[in-house]
């Protein structure tokens, strides 16, 4: 047994396009990563340590709104030991959810679903996270133990700090840090509404996607470093995730190199806190299991 401490990527992907299309790969630009995609690609990728971790973990996320796609994440868990959970999608607007998260839950690999996303960014409306028939949808998914993920984009911070203050009880993270406006340099209305939403103690955040968020082509440290600091400041670290959103980062660099820009991001933390945002916060959010490396 290694006694190598572990990482976790709190958020990765795998799509089989011969099996299920993934329609959001048609747009232009993303040629890099129109292909199928699978646990074994993210092995052979991710080779590089953080702070002397190794790939221990991982949290696999739903890509599109279809049951049958988290019952393949769910199985594709059970027998994949680099997988320690899924992040699936229920039609939370349904009466039935509750039947369907059973379902979920009772099925191959159910012990695996550790929490819920839906694709709000593509919401046009302001409020879809108020909604009552939504608002009914959350509630059983609390009252069954399980988290949310929040797929926002900045100018949908509204509705998100809205659920946390309306949920308090339900454990919230938010994915890819609510995408700030990396390229266009000017995060002053996205740091009032992170901070905003760092207010309600049951929120977490990912520290994933921010690459892609940037100039694919010409990003850097220096891009990354105003947004890391805003994060710090507004969670803490024992409150952020490392997350990789492997294989959508490979359109601006790559898993090794995005690990690489964290590692000197978290150079003046201490031991402790590197570790909270490698390993503990993902952990202790998503209910995993620790072992040795996966590779």
């Amino acid at each position: 047994m290694s006694d190598t401490p572990g990482l976790v990527d709190s958020h990765h992907h795998v799509w089989d396009l011969g099996h299920r299309p993934q329609p959001w790969l048609d747009e232009p630009g993303h040629e890099p990563i129109r292909r199928t995609f699978g646990p074994e690609d993210l092995r052979s990728s991710a080779t590089r340590t953080v702070a002397g971790r190794t790939l221990t973990r991982t949290v696999v996320v739903q890509c599109v709104t279809s049951v049958p796609e988290t019952q393949e994440l769910l199985a594709l868990a059970a027998e994949d030991p680099l997988i320690g959970a899924v992040v699936g999608w229920a039609d939370l607007t349904s009466p039935a959810v509750g039947d369907i998260l059973d379902d979920l839950r009772s099925g191959p690999g159910g012990r695996y679903l550790r929490a819920v996303r839906h694709i709000v960014q593509g919401e046009s409306d302001p409020e879809w996270l108020q909604r009552p028939d939504v608002e009914r949808g959350l509630g059983v998914m609390q009252g069954l133990g399980l988290g949310y993920d929040l797929l926002i984009r900045a100018h949908q911070f509204p509705q998100a700090i809205r659920l946390a203050q309306r949920f308090p009880g339900l454990p919230l993270v938010l994915d890819h840090a609510g995408k700030p406006p990396v390229a266009g340099h000017d995060l002053t209305d996205w740091e009032r509404a992170v901070r905003a939403l760092a207010g309600c103690p049951q929120v977490r955040c990912k520290v994933s996607g921010l690459i892609t968020e940037a100039d694919w082509e010409t990003w850097s440290l220096d891009d990354i470093r105003p947004v890391w600091d805003v994060l710090l400041s507004a969670f803490g670290p024992d409150r952020l995730m490392f997350g990789s959103d492997w294989p959508v980062c490979v359109l601006a660099g790559g898993w090794n190199r995005w690990a690489a820009a964290v590692e000197e991001l978290l150079a003046d933390c201490s031991a402790d806190e590197a570790a909270a945002v490698l390993a503990g916060t993902a952990t202790d959010f998503y209910r995993l299991r620790m072992g040795t490396s996966c590779s």
